[in-house]
């Protein structure tokens, strides 16, 4: 009998991996994917506890399944993920008809603990941070059966894929609950990560990004004392035949060397692109966030990737309303933004976190309107930027990796029915055109003749146009 499987994931892409792969490993079982869940008899939601919006959400989910649990008692619930991981017992207070909790370390548990809720067994909970005790291959063994396992239905598009090359993370900022639901930072053996790679390029991928807490701190050594690092994890992958481009987030700034960045430079394959937070402009703010560097270590980053990638383009995460955070210290984000020239910035109101050393050391005394104020000022500035820095592309050709039909409607011209197709730069920018859905999965020249803040617009290139002065 094959089971109807519905999930719901919400956060980051890590989040996303991981969802991708627990329905690889319930499909090898037969169960068949729905997106609606009053047919499902599997119900899985994939949770994030970066923000407290994200956890609210969730337990809303939650709520709406209640009466459906009590009408059809042999549906099965569970949560995954960091909500699992961090509130536990909590779930199963707040929804007590949730069968089971498994948090990010544990996913390859998943198949095993839905049969033991379909037999009667009581509420389930699998979760643990996997701390470092054993040998470095210890450690990943686990992982090591579950993160090959991949469902190209499950992405965003066949042609780009998630591939995770470290879990966890050591740097204990103090707003921030990830150390604490996922871990110690933990390389992945890198033949392993080339042979997902190889895998995803004969699944048709043609763009993979790298995803780790702090990405370019990638390190990983072996048996023998032989250690991986970044810059030479990617001259591996860079040999993956079929892969076209490689992108990897998210980066820390102080672990953005030289070397990566000349391997960057020299690797064609390699996405000029960079998301690299700084969180905040001014020095104190930082050092209450326990971020480990200053705005001017930061700076003389920015010089090192301009001097080495003049091209390349750079994104930032800024948190507004931090605690204790000034008029005078938030126009140091404004500021930031203003010299920087981000791409573009994924700026988030705080919101504290339980567990976290910010939630008991510091005081969330910043009201919620001035975060939202502050919020509001510092994206119509970055919009700004972003506006200026995308109109350089006017007059140029981009190599656009094309992802599909954009979600606006169809248009109708003289030469016969055409589609708003969209795809990304190999820096990162979206690029919409019209084209036809014939040209999805293939990467093709485009000429940018309008821009917003968020998006190119462009001709592709024919032959007969002549030639182009390209642009990344």
């Amino acid at each position: 009998m094959s089971h109807r499987l519905y999930i719901e994931t919400v956060g980051c892409q890590m989040n996303m991996l991981d969802s991708e792969m627990v329905v690889a490993d319930l499909r090898k079982r037969g169960y068949e994917l729905t997106s609606d869940v009053k047919v499902a008899d599997t119900i899985l939601y994939n949770t994030c506890s970066v923000r407290a919006h994200a956890e609210d959400k969730v337990y809303s989910a939650l709520g709406t399944l209640k009466l459906m649990k009590k009408r059809n008692p042999d549906k099965i619930i569970g949560v995954m993920g960091c909500m699992a991981q961090k509130d536990q017992q909590v779930i199963f207070k707040r929804a007590p008809y949730v069968d089971f909790i498994v948090g990010p370390g544990q996913l390859q548990q998943v198949p095993d603990l839905i049969d033991q809720a379909r037999l009667g067994e009581e509420q389930q909970m699998a979760v643990g941070l996997g701390r470092r005790e054993g040998s470095n291959d210890d450690i990943k063994r686990s992982h090591e059966t579950f993160d090959p396992l991949r469902d190209p239905t499950m992405r965003p598009t066949p042609y780009q894929a998630y591939l995770r090359i470290q879990i966890g993370c050591d740097k204990f900022c103090t707003y921030c609950v990830v150390p604490n639901t996922r871990g110690p930072e933990q390389g992945r053996p890198p033949q392993q990560i080339v042979e997902e790679a190889k895998v995803l390029a004969d699944q048709g991928c043609l763009e993979i990004t790298l995803l780790g807490q702090t990405v370019n701190s990638y390190s990983y050594t072996d048996g023998q004392g032989k250690t991986t690092r970044m810059s030479d994890l990617l001259k591996m992958l860079h040999e993956v035949n079929g892969i076209k481009r490689i992108k990897f987030v998210t980066n820390y700034p102080r672990d953005m060397k030289q070397e990566l960045l000349e391997t960057i430079r020299d690797l064609p394959k390699i996405s000029p692109y960079l998301h690299v937070p700084l969180q905040h402009g001014s020095n104190d703010m930082l050092k209450r966030m326990r971020r480990g560097y200053t705005v001017e270590e930061y700076r003389e980053m920015m010089h090192l990737i301009w001097d080495t990638l003049p091209n390349a383009a750079v994104s930032s995460d800024f948190i507004v309303g931090f605690c204790g955070e000034t008029d005078e210290e938030f126009q140091t984000c404004i500021d930031s933004v203003r010299e920087f020239r981000f791409k573009n910035s994924f700026i988030f109101k705080y919101s504290e976190r339980e567990g976290t050393k910010a939630e008991s050391m510091l005081i969330d005394d910043v009201p919620y309107q001035v975060k939202q104020e502050r919020n509001n000022a510092l994206l119509a500035v970055q919009n700004e930027v972003s506006e200026a820095e995308n109109i350089k592309f006017i007059g140029h050709a981009v190599d656009v990796l094309v992802e599909g039909p954009s979600k606006k409607a169809d248009k109708l011209e003289q030469n016969g029915p055409l589609k708003q197709m969209v795809g990304r730069t190999h820096c990162d920018r979206i690029v919409v055109f019209d084209g036809n859905e014939r040209q999805a999965g293939q990467i093709l020249p485009v000429s940018i003749y309008e821009t917003t803040p968020f998006t190119l617009f462009g001709a592709v290139v024919t032959q007969e146009a002549g030639p182009e002065v390209y642009a990344l």
